[in-house]
């Protein structure tokens, strides 16, 4: 097939080769306003067979609209819009269209998160009853990039909420979040938003999770999970390149080398399937809950999901 990429910086750029390595890729359409690619050439990415979507997070909405209004397959980084109402309309029309659309969760691909899902829906841990996320970044990124980011829980936490939901099959009902300013940079307190932050969510079931973020820090790229039932207990990112005293390995540097193949792996996922594999449904879903926890993080209060829902 001929496959259109738009956007080729970090994340675009890391797609480009795993596009035009892909076995079912006989050609690869790149567009990018100052960048070019060695692994394709330049043209217009919507005569192709199918779309990744990874230009800036402002752009995504409108590319999306033009590939299901056009029956083209679109792949698109995440956030799927910048609003809870734009995001709910994009689903709408692919709904509508039915469009072959995957946003790209890429957390879902990851052999270790994906071993916790197998094992828990194969009734190996037993019934389950808490959870703990964490996501720590090791340095913050630049200011002009938390200006617009929609602060640490719709930008970075939202990966962690997709996971929840993906893993143990539940919605989550109530949010209870907070976070502070403990790092040098003044650029976040400036935004509106918070360097370091946890949240305490009730699934719809009662199960209890916890979750863990910061900006700051600086052993190296954190990304873990413990998952506890009933009869055992599974945890996820605790390999020897987990940035934690007593592991042998060179910490893992960043997001992209730590999840290089669930990368690889969902583009595969999505070039393969005519079965989307995280929709727009569902980051619409995420998205939910990060409103929910930024709404409790300002009120500092608890917040029902339906909140945001009914309201939006």
């Amino acid at each position: 097939m001929r496959v259109g990429l738009l956007g080729l910086g970090r994340i675009g750029a890391f797609h480009a080769a795993t596009l035009a390595a892909h076995p079912l890729v006989e050609e690869l359409i790149v567009a990018d306003p100052v960048r070019t690619s060695p692994h394709g050439r330049a043209g217009d990415p919507f005569t192709c067979d199918a779309v990744v979507i990874a230009t800036p997070t402002g752009t995504h909405a409108e590319l999306l609209r033009t590939a299901m209004e056009r029956g083209i397959p679109a792949f698109c980084e995440k956030p799927v819009a910048a609003t809870v109402e734009e995001t709910r309309t994009l689903a709408e029309l692919a709904a509508k269209t039915g469009a072959h659309v995957q946003i790209g969760f890429q957390r879902r691909f990851d052999p270790g998160f994906a071993a916790a899902a197998r094992a828990l829906r194969a009734g190996e841990l037993g019934e389950p009853h808490r959870l703990h996320l964490i996501t720590a970044d090791p340095a913050p990124p630049p200011a002009e990039y938390i200006a617009t980011s929609g602060g640490i829980f719709r930008d970075c936490h939202i990966h962690d909420f997709d996971l929840l939901r993906w893993i143990t099959g539940r919605e989550v009902a109530t949010v209870y979040a907070t976070g502070s300013n403990l790092g040098h940079a003044d650029f976040f307190a400036a935004a509106g938003d918070v360097d370091t932050s946890a949240a305490l969510l009730t699934l719809d079931d009662g199960t209890l999770a916890t979750l863990q973020g910061s900006r700051y820090n600086g052993a190296g790229y954190d990304v873990r999970m413990e998952l506890a039932g009933s009869k055992a207990t599974h945890a996820v990112g605790l390999g020897p390149r987990a940035p934690i005293s007593g592991f042998d390995g060179p910490p893992w540097p960043d997001f992209v080398t730590r999840f290089a193949d669930a990368y690889a792996n969902e583009i595969d996922a999505f070039l393969r399937s005519s079965t989307s594999q995280c929709t727009i449904e569902d980051a619409l879903a995420a998205l939910y809950v990060a409103e929910a926890a930024e709404l409790s993080r300002r009120e500092r209060r608890p917040v029902e999901i339906t909140e945001i829902t009914e309201v939006s």
